[in-house]
């Protein structure tokens, strides 16, 4: 049986490491902060520190709990992501303190250094990797800070640059709530994640992808200014002016690394007159046939969507099935469905190869109804889930695409930069070759919105302004493959260990057939492998050096760590114990 690692052991196995010395404290060790220490700090944060408190899971109340992404964010105890097989699971701190300005975030971050513990950065709790939790920590949880501000004129403070229309959010806000604000408040756009229930902080400080990147970018590319924390207490300005190295690692250098961030300012932009989605499902009746489809579909792909107008993903199945869910922007229903028009040709012209064609839909609304709520209520209930808890506003709403991530167990996830050159005609039968290849082992995505070619100039040149690993201003798109089992919190049955090693297997095995067209490419921070060999070259290329830099100017002492985030290196696994 494969043993399932917990975090739940009292050190990182002194024996698998060489030359340690001592590390940050848990409760019974010398050093561990007494009750007097505690009231102190939760003066200090007016009241808002307290234990963590795990709610009920079993029972029908439980159920309902683990299956919607905002009760989970409302839970200090819970994450949206509740392990991953042989490497972590959701345990809560020992203590939190539910920050609401960026005094309390200074005071709980010195007094984690006073006492030498272990301190967790939590907005919305998406992170895949365990950035979200630590047992026997100190819990900074931004949930509360969940402000929006819109700006008709912004500047970065003492930079004399010239003013543009922008908007404020707070650490624990969610990209929903953002975009009906800019969207549906003020008529512009701002680029955010794709999943609802994701927290502004963290998408921003991996980079950032949402279904418009192809057209806006990434998030970061974005970022005007930042309000954060560092490691000294000191409540940072930063921007292109004030302290622009920090500023520049915070586009993508990872969330948790470089302090607290408590308010993020971002550009907004025009907003589109309509957006939309495509919908198709082609299933082939042979292999050989499926492989044709692959490649008619890539032909399409590289002559008609590889460009600002489309985002979001298309799936290559075990079953020979090809999924298309896709966005648009940009265009009427009339030009999306002209660019389908040579795939269903091909596929009707092959009655006895296909089938499918009829399950093509498109759909659009005026850009500024997109993500309200009352729109998908009235008119369109099947393509989202709500929030129906008693008090929640009737506009919460998630992505029913997006179902299956909520409390996942992580069994593998796994990404890939696909380069612009594989859609070159003579590169071409070997991306097929691959993808094809691939998907006889597990379901292989790839996401056209998080790689960057085919996007403006404008766009472009944003992302390289920023830490994130350069293959994604080359890549058509981030190559995705994953597997997930239900949620394995405390007091739920125990995963099934032997299935989920299983696809894991399976998911390695199609990532390594599709890097074969791919090998030297990085991936993306935000969505990645835990076990992730040369992480930072995957994550940052050739920026690691100058963000190891940064993070050591401002965080000497390793205050803020996170699995495989910059500096990591020089910890145990679980962070508590420094490593010579």
């Amino acid at each position: 049986m494969i043993a399932l690692q917990t975090d739940l052991q009292p050190w990182f196995p002194h024996n698998a490491i060489a030359n340690v010395t001592p590390g940050r404290v848990r409760p019974g060790m010398p050093g561990w902060p007494g009750e007097s220490d505690w009231a102190a700090l939760k003066t200090a944060t007016n009241g808002r520190l307290s234990k963590v408190v795990m709610p009920r899971l079993d029972g029908p109340d439980g159920k309902a709990l683990l299956a919607n992404p905002f009760a989970i964010g409302d839970q200090a105890g819970l994450t949206q992501s509740s392990g991953w097989l042989d490497a972590w699971r959701s345990v809560p701190s020992a203590y939190m303190v539910a920050a609401e300005t960026a005094a309390d975030v200074a005071a709980a971050v010195r007094f984690a250094t006073a006492h030498n513990l272990r301190l967790v950065v939590k907005g919305r709790g998406h992170s895949y990797l365990g950035a979200s939790c630590a047992p026997d920590s100190l819990l900074l949880w931004t949930r509360r800070m969940d402000s929006i501000t819109v700006h008709d004129g912004f500047s970065p403070a003492g930079s004399g640059a010239a003013v543009v229309p922008a908007v404020s959010v707070g650490a624990g806000a969610m990209w929903l709530h953002a975009y009906q604000t800019v969207t549906g408040g003020a008529g512009r756009y701002v680029q955010g994640g794709g999943c609802t229930t994701v927290g502004v902080a963290g998408l921003v400080q991996g980079g950032g992808f949402g279904s418009f990147s192809k057209r806006f970018g990434t998030a970061a590319g974005s970022l005007l200014e930042a309000e954060i924390v560092t490691a000294d207490g000191a409540v940072r300005t930063v921007n292109a002016e004030r302290e622009p190295d920090l500023f520049w690692a915070l586009k993508g250098g990872g969330g948790g690394t470089f302090g607290v961030v408590t308010r993020l300012t971002l550009a907004t932009h025009p907003l589109p007159d309509t957006v939309g989605a495509v919908s198709l499902t082609l299933r082939a009746h042979s292999d050989e046939a499926y492989r044709r489809l692959l490649g008619r579909f890539i032909e399409l792909y590289a002559s008609a969507l590889c460009n600002p107008h489309w985002g979001e993903q298309v799936r290559a199945r075990p079953d020979n099935r090809l999924q298309v869910t896709m966005t648009f922007q940009g265009i009427g229903k009339d030009e999306a469905r002209a660019a389908f028009k040579p795939l269903l040709d091909f596929a009707d012209a092959n009655p006895a190869d296909y089938e499918g064609q009829a399950s093509f839909s498109v759909a659009s609304v005026p850009a500024r109804y997109f993500w309200n709520g009352w729109l998908y209520r009235l008119f369109a209930r099947s393509v989202v889930n709500f929030d129906n808890r008693r008090d929640a506003p009737w506009t919460d709403f998630w992505w029913a695409g997006d179902g299956e991530q909520v409390g996942a167990f992580w069994q593998a996830y796994t990404s890939a930069w696909m380069p612009f050159s594989l859609l070159d005609q003579e590169h071409r039968p070997r991306l097929v070759d691959a993808w094809f290849a691939a998907s006889r082992q597990w379901a292989v995505a790839f996401h056209f919105n998080k790689g960057l070619a085919g996007a403006p100039a404008e766009a472009i040149a944003a992302a390289k302004d920023t830490p994130m690993n350069p293959d994604v201003v080359d890549a058509f798109a981030l190559a995705i493959v994953a597997a997930a089992g239900p949620p394995v919190f405390d007091g739920l049955p125990a995963p099934n260990l032997s299935a989920g090693v299983d696809h894991r297997a399976h998911v390695k095995e199609a990532m390594a057939r599709l890097r074969s067209a791919a090998p030297e490419t990085g991936c993306y921070v935000n969505e990645c492998d835990y076990f992730q060999a040369d992480w930072q070259k995957a994550f940052w290329g050739d920026n690691y050096a100058r963000l190891l830099a940064i993070k050591r100017r401002y965080d000497p002492d390793g205050l803020f760590f996170v699995h495989h985030g910059v500096g990591s290196e020089g910890w145990s696994d679980d962070g508590f114990t420094r490593l010579e």
